[in-house]
Parts: structure tokens; sequence; C-alpha cells
């Protein structure tokens, strides 16, 4: 077990850590991207499973969560994130194995559809050398948002399966709501980036995003974490956080550090 602190350190946490039988490291750069990165180079294991300092798993939640690994072509699992909000019925219990070949993969595993970064596990050698999740998305990087939906996006382009599995589930305290203007505005600049590091995705991007707008229905199941304010907010609030999301993404460069 390894705890990532994301800070300058704490002499408390470490020795927390330490009793309880876990390696401490630090990542002093602030973002979620860079301290799951940094986990993952700490890491020598072949499976990689992540949980937020916040949440509080259910007996069995690992091995559930890596059951499906059996599976070579399996390269992430996702499990359930239960919070007072959250919705109990047959859908958010069913499971779901995404690949490259299903109708809609890309909206599925970009916007919501296969599980949060706050219950998640990885196979290690489906990764990337260097850095995995991209550092501009996630709390504390420009984006705020998707670093995990973009890791799925980015296996199963590459021929991988994601599998959701219910019964790896977590409990999460509520969930603190961004205003709506500032969820839409890093809504469209994850979506700008999706456009341009996956160019053969791009038609079903655009149509997603327009289906969005027109508030059309979903072909698919989405576990959301945003209840629906962006899609029904009024055209000024989209138009501005269009324009702010396009400027924020051209300012944003790779390295994730606003100019």
């Amino acid at each position: 077990m390894l705890v990532v602190d994301n800070s300058d350190g704490d002499e408390a946490t470490r020795r927390v850590a330490q009793e309880n039988g876990a390696r401490y490291t630090i990542e002093p750069l602030r973002g979620l991207s860079r301290a799951r990165n940094r986990g993952i180079r700490e890491c020598n294991t072949d499976l990689i499973a992540f949980l937020d300092d916040d949440v509080i798993p259910e007996p069995g939640w690992l091995p559930n969560l890596l059951a499906p690994f059996c599976d070579p072509q399996t390269a992430a699992t996702t499990g359930r994130v239960i919070t007072p909000d959250s919705r109990d019925d047959e859908r958010t219990r069913e499971a779901r194995s995404i690949d490259n070949q299903c109708a809609y993969w890309v909206e599925i595993a970009g916007f919501g559809g296969l599980g949060f970064g706050a219950n998640m596990a990885f196979r290690r050698s489906a990764l990337p050398g260097g850095r995995f999740f991209d550092e501009r998305l996630g709390r504390g990087a420009p984006f705020e948002i998707a670093e995990e939906s973009y890791a799925f996006v980015w296996l199963l382009s590459r021929g991988n399966r994601v599998v959701y599995v219910p019964s790896a589930a977590v409990h999460h305290p509520p969930l603190t709501r961004t205003a709506v203007e500032r969820e839409a505005r890093n809504s469209f600049a994850y979506w700008l980036l999706l456009l341009s590091e996956f160019p053969q995705q791009r038609m079903d991007l655009v149509r997603f995003l327009l289906r969005r707008l027109r508030g059309e229905p979903l072909g698919w199941q989405r576990d959301s974490q945003e209840p629906g304010e962006i899609v029904s907010s009024s055209r000024l609030v989209l138009v501005r956080a269009a324009l702010k999301g396009v400027w924020l993404f051209v300012r944003t460069p790779k390295g994730g550090d606003v100019r």
C-alpha cells in the first residue's frame, strides 16, 4: 500500500501511513494527475488500484475490482462510488465491459459511463512509460476534471478493454459542486483536448456534443457527477463557458501549467 501526499509533506500523515503498513511518498507539484503518476512510478506491481483519501471501501472491494484482470485484454477496471445522493436502481448495479468495437465507446469512456477515479485499477503493462494521466486534467490542474475518463479513452483507443464492476463499491462523502459556468468551461476545454488527441474519433465527439446541447437522451447509462445543470443552462451561459474553455485550452501547454 502506498500513500501519495500531494503537498510539501506532513509528518502526521507520514506517521499514520507508516503505522498502518503503508509506504509514504511526496509529490510536491500540485495536481491529482501528478500524484497519480507518482503513484504509478513508485509501485512495482502489475496491477495498481487507486482510492481517494476520503472513501471507505466495502468488504470484498479489492478482490472484486481485480477479478476482471483474468482476461488479458482488460487494462482497467472501475467500481461503484456511492454518495448520499447516489441513485440506487438496477442500472447502477449492472456490470459493463467496453472495448472500441462497442457503439458510442468514446463518449461512454470519455463522459462518465465507466466509473470514476475514486475507485479504479489498471494493468501496468498496458500503460505507457513515463506519465500516463494527462497533467492538464483533474483536481488542482487547469481543466480540473476527467483525468480518469481521458485515461479510459486512451486505453480503449489502443484495443484494450475497461470493465465497470458495481460489486467493487466504495462510499464517498457528499460531492462539492462547482459553479455551473466553471464546470461548463472545464467541460469544453476537456472536449477540445479529446478532439486534439484522438483525431480518428472527432466526428463521434462532435456528434456527442451536438446531442448534449440539444438535450437529446443518451444511448447509454451515465453515472454522472454533474446533475445536468450544464445542458439545461441558458444559451448565454453556454456561449461564455465555451469561449472561456477555448481560451483555457489554448493557453494550457501539455505540461499542465497555465501560461
